[in-house]
């Protein structure tokens, strides 16, 4: 069993599972009932995405040190109580149930979902 971290957008992978969309918005120009049937995700549950304004700080980040600075805000956006009971629920179930959370980000290691990898991951989550 375990949590994959993945581009929403892209096919899936052998046994998955459930796909969460940790973003903000739902994909434009898609029907709600098409979001699973084109890999978009099953489930959206923008409570793990990053607020607007640190969406789009993160977008314009110029800077390694402007990355950190969202790094920092979006970690501690993540200690609120919601997200934080969240993370810790989707840690413990990746040790008995296939799922993955992803964002519409092409490049990873410029998008809030290597965050939250890094997050489950200090919960202790099976992250493959």
């Amino acid at each position: 069993m375990t949590l994959r971290v993945v581009r929403l957008g892209t096919p899936r992978l052998p046994a998955e599972g459930t796909r969460i969309g940790t973003v903000r918005r739902p994909p434009r120009g898609v029907r709600k009932e098409r979001y699973a049937a084109e890999d978009w995700f099953d489930v959206w549950y923008p409570d793990l995405a990053p607020i607007p304004e640190l969406m789009a700080w993160g977008r314009d980040a110029a800077t390694p040190e402007d990355w950190d600075r969202f790094i920092r805000a979006f970690r501690a956006e993540m200690e609120e109580p919601t997200p934080r009971r969240t993370l810790d629920l989707l840690a413990a179930l990746s040790h008995g149930a296939d799922f993955s959370v992803g964002c519409y980000c092409e490049d990873e290691a410029r998008c809030h979902r290597s965050v939250l990898r890094a997050l489950l991951a200090e919960r202790g989550a099976s992250i493959g």
